[in-house]
């Protein structure tokens, strides 16, 4: 019997974005993240968010480079990510992203950044098990996450890439954006919301402003 719809898991989008509404720059550039950043509550904010999800939800693209990043990362973070269940949405299926480098200009702006990139940590078994073995969602999007709604425990946390965050915005299938806010204008890059074919009212639910000028809001459709 399929779960009421009082009962049915959230899907929770998070993302970092600029004033202007972009998730990346051009060429997928997010040192201006990093760099905006500087307030260590607002990572708190990001860990506490990390921490509820029942499982991560991410594009291909976005799996290579958290594969190659966050089990090899000392960032508070890392444990977060790395003990949480993955879902992963590819068509053709993935590799062992922890083995292979398919990875994108994000991974090295994160690399770059004092967040972590490979300081020496040695992942354990279960860490690299859990990236490299993530469960995949190959069909519909909007069938796929209609049937990971239904499943028991805490909401999906959805993380992108930009095309595939573009691609959730579009399906109408988001029950709250928790979008971090930073203090800059990008001008050009890879907008949130640009596959939207109407638009969507939504509900502030809250605003957690940080020293850095970093805001943190939470939305929900009207």
């Amino acid at each position: 019997m399929a779960a009421s719809t009082a009962t049915k898991r959230k899907l929770i989008l998070k993302m970092s974005v600029s004033l202007d509404g972009f998730v990346g720059g051009p060429n997928g550039e997010i040192d201006w993240i990093f760099r905006t950043m500087g307030d260590p509550t607002a990572g708190e904010w990001i860990v506490n968010t990390l921490r509820e999800a029942g499982a991560h939800m991410m594009g291909s693209r976005t799996y290579y480079d958290m594969a190659a990043f966050w089990p090899y990362s000392d960032s508070p973070l890392a444990p977060a990510m790395n003990d949480i269940s993955k879902i992963i949405f590819s068509r053709k299926g993935i590799k062992d992203g922890t083995q292979v480098d398919r990875t994108t200009r994000a991974l090295a702006d994160a690399k770059a950044d004092r967040i972590g990139g490979r300081p020496g940590v040695t992942p354990t078994a279960v860490v690299l098990q859990s990236w490299a073995e993530p469960t995949v969602a190959s069909g519909d999007l909007a069938e796929e996450v209609l049937r990971l709604k239904e499943q028991p425990g805490n909401f999906i946390l959805a993380h992108g890439g930009a095309q595939f965050a573009q691609s959730l915005v579009a399906s109408g299938l988001i029950d709250e954006y928790r979008l971090v806010i930073h203090p800059i204008v990008l001008g050009r890059g890879q907008p949130l919301f640009s596959r939207l074919y109407s638009p969507v009212d939504l509900r502030l639910i809250s605003t957690t402003p940080f020293g850095s000028g970093v805001v943190a809001t939470v939305y929900q459709p009207a």
